[in-house]
């Protein structure tokens, strides 16, 4: 077994709306899988499909090498979740919710006690055990959810928007906190709308709208099917003829664009060849403010995706 999860042809509506349509998927083992889509785009309809708490109208639904039966609960002691803003109970102290948890999980005493220090640890809540889950931020109630999904040491960890309501530095230390899972042979499934969010922490991604599949693999693989054109966007001071006249000389640019001081550069190439554009603008005389590349990252290639799909239904 090489796959975490395998997803085929899995449908779920509600009355009329079609929440995930003809879906498949798969979530290679050790690996952090981003799921990507804008809000409403079914990726919560499926995690829940996933964990159990749905049944999919149609589709095959394989977990860990087993298929999912949503009448039993043997696979949930393996796999673990943390929902989008997960609601914890504030009166109880974080030490008494994780042993909570971990009772209802069918863990030893011995072991509850072990594992619920250690996780705090991990999720850098140690010293806070014994106070209340009220008098926790945002950041530290995320952080305890994830310490949650942790327990009984699963091999699988969903997570749906584990950064949704966080402060930039909360948002640094959950991605710290996954990556230090993917070291320990966790495999995550990580359900997110913040490009840059699955870009800092995901190996593979796939791209979901309106509960299609757009693209899945490796970032790396899915820019090259794209063949999305790239363009260098540079801030000129001196900017002049010559400038123009060297950088439309390169075999590469397609066409130059002016607006006072800056330019865009169309390339003909998915090579980055800003030095080689670097050069040009200086033997012109002009003063390279500042130079950058676009077309080759996540948003680029998720808001190509979504154009393709718009196009395509017109």
């Amino acid at each position: 077994m090489d796959l975490a999860v395998e997803v085929s042809n899995l449908t779920k509506k509600y009355g009329s709306l079609v929440a995930v349509d003809d879906l498949d998927l798969e979530v290679k083992l050790h690996t952090i899988h981003g799921f990507l889509g804008p809000n409403g785009a079914g990726k919560t309809t499926t995690i829940k499909i996933l964990i159990g708490l749905l049944k999919p109208d149609n589709g095959l639904v394989k977990v860990l090498g087993q298929e999912l039966d949503w009448d039993k609960s043997s696979l949930r002691t393996k796999v673990g979740y943390m929902p989008e803003l997960p609601k914890l109970p504030k009166y109880l102290k974080g030490l008494e919710l994780l042993d909570v948890y971990g009772r209802m999980c069918g863990m030893s005493k011995e072991k509850r006690e072990s594992q619920t220090r250690e996780l705090l640890k991990l999720v850098g809540l140690e010293g806070r055990g014994d106070d209340r889950v009220g008098t926790y931020s945002k950041g530290m109630q995320q952080r305890l959810g994830l310490a949650q999904a942790l327990l009984n040491e699963p091999k699988l960890v969903i997570l749906d928007e584990p950064s949704l309501g966080l402060d930039p530095i909360g948002m640094v230390e959950v991605r710290d906190i996954i990556k230090e899972l993917a070291k320990a042979d966790i495999t995550v499934f990580l359900s997110s709308h913040l490009l840059s969010e699955v870009e800092q922490v995901c190996s593979h991604v796939t791209v979901i709208d309106k509960g299609v599949a757009l693209a899945s693999g490796t970032i790396e693989e899915i820019s090259s099917k794209l063949k999305a054109p790239l363009e260098i966007e540079a801030e000129v001071d001196n900017l002049s003829e010559a400038v123009i006249g060297n950088l439309k000389k390169l075999s590469f640019v397609k066409d130059v664009l002016e607006d006072g001081n800056r330019l865009r550069i169309k390339l003909d190439t998915r090579e980055d060849v800003r030095s080689e554009v670097s050069q040009a603008i200086s033997s012109g005389g002009g003063i390279i403010l500042a130079i950058n590349l676009k077309g080759g990252s996540l948003e680029d290639i998720f808001l190509n995706l979504l154009a393709k799909k718009k196009g395509g239904e017109q």
